[in-house]
């Protein structure tokens, strides 16, 4: 496993305030070697085996991932209009 590069405190913040508040998120992140990019909704941010995790499930379906913070391309939230 390639080791864990901290992402920026902003961004962790603002992670940790989506799951805090329900905020979708528009999220881009890597898998292997593809890109894939889902409206999701964070469920948790949690810390282990040395590196940070995002938790979230798929909007529209039941499936649930959990992804490494560094693995995030980019992020947006999803407010309401």
């Amino acid at each position: 496993m390639i080791e864990y590069q901290p992402i920026p405190c902003v961004q962790h913040e603002r992670l940790e305030f989506s799951v805090l508040r329900k905020i979708p998120l528009q999220i881009e992140y890597r898998h292997g070697l593809e890109n894939i990019s889902q409206a999701v909704m964070p469920l948790d941010v949690t810390t282990r085996q040395g590196a940070e995790w995002l938790k979230f499930r798929v909007i529209g379906t039941e499936d649930v991932t959990e992804i490494r913070l560094d693995s995030i391309i980019s992020f947006v939230e999803q407010l309401p209009a």
